[in-house]
């Protein structure tokens, strides 16, 4: 069935066996965020597996929110997150889902386990459970509360639901195996008192599933075939069955592990995430620095970058730290095709047309693509003064700088060639103006047996309207801040660097247009928010035409 999809991995090996082996049964897998934040880059490397299994197969896949954690999840992550996958083009099976939607449900399985005698309410303090489970050298101790009869546990348990406990006075623990290697099968917590009022069932509930316990019955209750995650779940597998096989369930759904993304120069956890925005390092989760997908879209990255990246880095079950040229590149690649081509000065520096009157203001019609004619065409406007970039001109030339000096020509992108007379400095010797000639005989034709420099952008001050250039770097100075304690200490503090100059005229009538080339800059987008908050036009830097390094 997917012969000739192009990156099959080992997962799509497991469901091919499962489907030989169960030939009626649909897939179904589910993609299950929990609502305390912004999705995330290596959040769309799960996105992209879940929903591409589903449409592959001709199954479906849902959209179910793991909210059993009510004191950081909000609404507004909800929105955001239902957004984040819209716009990566996938649509979930029928309405979302929520975990908080199988309390019910999941409140009898567990007084099923205690009725087994597989559960017990346990009155240990949150510390005294933490020493009584032990290390990985050192093996866990029964808790005295044990071997309490089921009568009791269920008294107990229903004392809990009916709110006569303080957070942390007692909590449910399924009756595992104390001395296990792996330490989650220590007699995990299932359930816990939370006196927190739930963004969808208000105060019905002050006791709230643990993860483990809800993840599996909802996985089982919406007839998941394939739980996929991420190998920090790994140890958690073992559980995850253990739970359904105590409560005798059918059709157990099967839980598989891939690697999670690890990015250059970033850090990928929701916690330190979240912490980067509460310390103000940034000014919100959709920052365009910010790994997440919406700072990833405000930036000017498309869906189809994003999916041919997670394509390309693959599943495995190795983890790995993909270099961070890898995303540039899909960004660029796919940008290439689709951005017009207009010219902004970022740096810029005036320049004095000497041979021209005041009133000229020539239009040249320039291509809006050069590979693609059919993305129309747009005018640009030659006249007596214009900028170019400060980069552009140096006083003295030398054998390795090819753009203007005093004295040498340059070729004015689709317009003339210019040469540099004098220059004109304030009083700290810093170059305000250069007077130039241009070539009347030069419109994109090159003179015989003269040598000139190179070709470089401009714009004409008659045509041009002020903005401002946002350009980013990483957040942090280090390749892998993952694995530092005190990553905070690694922030990069230039990763934004502000810029003030001009945009041609012309391109504030292509409304229809998002994604724009200034030449020789790079990739840009308008960044609307800030456009409103300054009330000048704002682009943010997507990314440099060129691989960079940037440290």
């Amino acid at each position: 069935m997917t012969k000739n999809f192009k990156n099959r991995n080992f997962i799509f090996k497991i469901i091919d066996n499962y489907i030989q082996k169960n030939k009626k049964n649909q897939i179904r897998t589910r993609f299950p965020p929990e609502p305390n934040g912004f999705l995330h880059i290596g959040h769309a490397k799960s996105i992209c597996l879940n929903f591409n299994i589903a449409k592959i197969y001709h199954g479906k896949c849902n959209l179910r929110f793991d909210d059993t954690n009510p004191k950081h999840e909000k609404k507004k992550f909800v929105k955001e997150i239902k957004k984040d996958i819209q716009w990566m083009g996938y649509k979930w099976n029928k309405k979302s889902l929520y975990a908080s939607q199988y309390f019910e449900k999941i409140y009898k399985y567990a007084k099923k386990l205690i009725k087994k005698k597989f559960a017990y309410v346990d009155q240990l303090s949150q510390s005294e459970i933490k020493k009584y489970r032990g290390t990985l050298k050192k093996k866990g101790i029964n808790s005295p509360y044990r071997n309490r009869v089921i009568k009791e546990n269920l008294k107990l348990f229903k004392e809990m639901k009916n709110g006569k406990f303080k957070d942390g006075e007692i909590c449910l623990r399924a009756k595992i195996n104390m001395q296990s290697n792996n330490i989650i099968m220590r007699d995990p917590v299932l359930y816990r008192v939370k006196n927190i009022s739930h963004y969808r069932t208000k105060n019905k509930w002050c006791i709230y599933p643990t993860y483990d316990f809800s993840h599996c019955l909802s996985d089982f209750i919406e007839k998941i075939t394939h739980s996929l995650c991420s190998l920090e779940f790994l140890d958690n597998k073992e559980l995850y069955t253990w739970i359904l096989q105590k409560l005798d369930v059918k059709n157990i759904p099967q839980q598989y592990e891939f690697s999670r993304l690890n990015l250059e120069y970033t850090v990928l956890s929701k916690r330190k995430l979240k912490k980067i925005v509460k310390e103000k390092i940034v000014t919100g989760w959709d920052d365009p620095r910010m790994p997440t997908i919406s700072g990833l879209r405000r930036r000017g990255y498309t869906p189809q970058s994003i999916k041919n990246f997670c394509q390309k880095i693959g599943i495995s079950k190795k983890n790995h730290l993909i270099e961070l040229k890898l995303l540039e590149y899909c960004v660029r690649n796919d940008l290439n095709k689709i951005a017009n081509r207009f010219m902004a000065v970022i740096n810029p520096i005036k320049i004095i047309i000497i041979n021209m009157s005041e009133n000229h203001n020539e239009k040249i019609i320039v291509n809006n693509h050069p590979f693609f004619p059919k993305k129309g065409k747009h005018k640009i406007y030659f006249s007596k003064v214009i900028y170019i970039d400060k980069s552009d001109f140096k006083e003295k030339r030398t054998n390795k700088y090819k753009r203007l000096s005093l004295n040498t020509e340059v070729r004015l992108r689709h317009a003339y060639i210019i040469k540099a007379l004098k220059i004109e400095k304030n009083s700290t010797g810093e170059i305000k103006k250069i007077f130039c000639t241009y070539d009347k005989n030069t419109l994109n034709k090159n003179p015989k047996n003269r040598k000139v420099n190179s070709v470089i952008h401009w714009i004409s001050k008659k045509n041009s309207i002020p903005a401002k250039f946002r350009l980013f770097q990483p957040i942090f100075k280090i390749k892998n801040p993952n694995y530092e304690k005190k990553y905070l200490n690694y922030i990069n503090k230039n990763s934004i660097q502000i810029k003030n100059g001009f945009i041609e005229k012309d391109l504030m009538n292509k409304k229809k247009l998002k994604f724009f080339q200034f030449e020789r800059e790079g990739y840009f987008i308008i960044d609307k928010k800030e456009t409103l908050k300054n009330k000048k036009i704002t682009f943010n830097e997507t990314i440099s035409l060129k691989e960079k390094k940037y440290f």
